[in-house]
């Protein structure tokens, strides 16, 4: 017998957030009225998958270096929790503050 298992967008947004709040620089996630799960926004065609995650950066933190500590992070969290290799994760700065 043969069969496929999914996991849902908002279980693998869930899983992205929690990476992307352990890495040093980030204050928290954006949310807003747009198709995302608080601040992240998965995106799945055809087997891919696309993360979208926006993220408020602390004052004096390195956006280059937290943007790409997030993007690994979250591609390892993902690889680990759920056996997914994100195609490509999107790390938008839509703050800068004092967390």
């Amino acid at each position: 017998m043969e069969g496929r298992s999914t996991i849902a967008s908002e279980i693998l947004a869930s899983y992205a957030a929690d990476a992307a709040l352990e890495v040093e620089g980030v204050g928290g996630l954006v949310e807003s009225a747009l198709h995302r799960h608080k601040g992240v926004r998965v995106l799945e065609n055809d087997g891919r998958v696309r993360v979208e995650i926006h993220v408020m950066v602390e004052w004096g933190a390195s956006i280059p270096d937290v943007g790409r500590e997030v993007q690994q992070r979250v591609r390892a969290y993902l690889a680990q929790m759920a056996s997914i290799e994100a195609e490509a994760v999107d790390v938008i700065v839509d703050e800068i503050g004092v967390a």
